[in-house]
């Protein structure tokens, strides 16, 4: 399924694993290939058909420190005020925890083009898509 990728396949295979974290008022965990219910309203309470869960942190998998990881984040915060979108806070955690979790945004209303682009600009190797099924999707992006 991934095999065209440069990313490792342990990679992959813990983002395959990973809980993704929705905060806010309406929090869920999206698992990738599941359908998520609490995700399928948030769409629908925000008038979306589709979002993105999208970190900046931890560029192309390579651990950095905490304040160099919430320059980031700050970074993609204000490319995502700048574009006026919706977006929730989260957290991207491998149930092991051998990793540390990375704070993360679903944005809503992204579209797949959209969210491959900021992931790409913000030096990910993966974002999580979810389309109108609410059926979160990984996406390489590399």
């Amino acid at each position: 399924m991934f095999s065209d990728s440069s990313i490792p396949r342990d990679t992959i295979q813990a983002y395959l694993e990973t809980h993704y974290q929705v905060f806010g008022g309406a929090p869920a965990t999206l698992q990738i290939g599941r359908f998520n219910p609490a995700l399928s309203a948030l769409h629908d309470a925000h008038h979306v058909a589709c979002s993105a869960f999208i970190t900046a942190c931890n560029p192309f998998s390579q651990n950095l420190d905490p304040q160099a990881n919430a320059a980031r984040q700050e970074a993609l915060v204000r490319d995502l005020e700048a574009l006026g979108v919706a977006f929730i806070e989260g957290i991207g955690k491998h149930p092991s925890n051998t990793w540390p979790g990375e704070a993360s945004l679903l944005v809503l209303g992204a579209t797949l083009d959209a969210a491959k682009a900021l992931g790409e600009k913000h030096g990910q190797n993966a974002i999580v898509w979810c389309g109108a099924d609410a059926v979160p999707q990984l996406i390489l992006l590399r």
